[in-house]
């Protein structure tokens, strides 16, 4: 069997499995201008100004640096900031950006022109009412022989008892598939720390002790690091883009 491989580099920044964004929050940012041959930036109202209605900072002239901005007209700044500041422009528009995290990477979702517009985009892609995506259903091309077997001879001995791999694998008798529902999820090392005291290596390692397929392994690691729970192998279901394939 000859496998079509993912480099392993690229597993956590290329994860099939991984859908919507995490952690969302909004980010008030000023878009300054300055001189005539620069691009405009965005910088943050500095925390002494933070209090001010987007009205007092749009269209006003502003001192900022690499990591905020103060209004310098008609306001009061506070002794020795206005010396941290090297250059000097003006406030274009009030930004709020929209940030959410994938896979523990910060990503940047999209800017509106109101605090009420970000808050009604971050409500429209939460899901406040529980978890989205955490099953899946994929074909068993994905599984080597080796790995299949494995799950089928794993989900058939209901005598097993718990394994500490944090994965559980079950049989789909009607449809000659089996299932893993996974614990524990996601599988990053401060989630592992805390609930298990361990990071994930020390639980790749205990896997491959049990002789576990390196191939399901990977499979496992990819699903439990987007949160998914349930992962159903099904001959007759679609291949995942992106993941690994082991054909004849």
């Amino acid at each position: 069997m000859n496998p079509t491989h993912l480099a392993p580099a690229l597993l956590a920044c290329s994860n099939p499995f991984a859908r919507g964004y995490d952690n969302l929050h909004i980010e008030r940012l000023l878009l300054i201008t300055y001189e005539d041959d620069c691009p405009p930036c965005f910088r943050p109202v500095h925390d002494s100004q933070a209090h001010l209605p987007d009205h007092e900072l749009q269209l006003f002239p502003c001192l900022f640096n690499d990591d905020f901005a103060l209004i310098s007209e008609g306001q009061s700044i506070p002794e020795g900031l206005d010396e941290r500041c090297q250059s000097t422009g003006l406030v274009r528009q009030v930004i709020y950006a929209v940030i959410g995290e994938v896979l523990n990477q910060q990503h940047h979702v999209g800017d509106l022109y109101s605090l009420e517009e970000a808050q009604a985009m971050v409500h429209r892609l939460s899901f406040e009412t529980g978890h989205y995506s955490r099953a899946w259903e994929i074909s068993t091309a994905h599984l080597t022989e080796e790995a299949l077997r494995y799950l089928e001879s794993r989900a058939g001995n209901f005598d097993s008892r718990p394994t500490g791999l944090l994965f559980d694998p079950f049989a789909l008798t009607d449809c000659n598939g089996v299932g893993c529902k996974l614990i524990g999820t996601p599988w990053t090392d401060d989630n592992l720390v805390k609930i298990e005291g361990r990071p994930y290596s020390s639980l790749r390692q205990e896997q491959l002790d049990a002789r576990t397929p390196v191939a399901l392994i990977k499979v496992l690691y990819l699903a439990a690091l987007a949160d998914v729970r349930l992962l159903i192998f099904d001959p007759d279901a679609a291949v995942l883009d992106g993941l690994v394939i082991f054909d004849e």
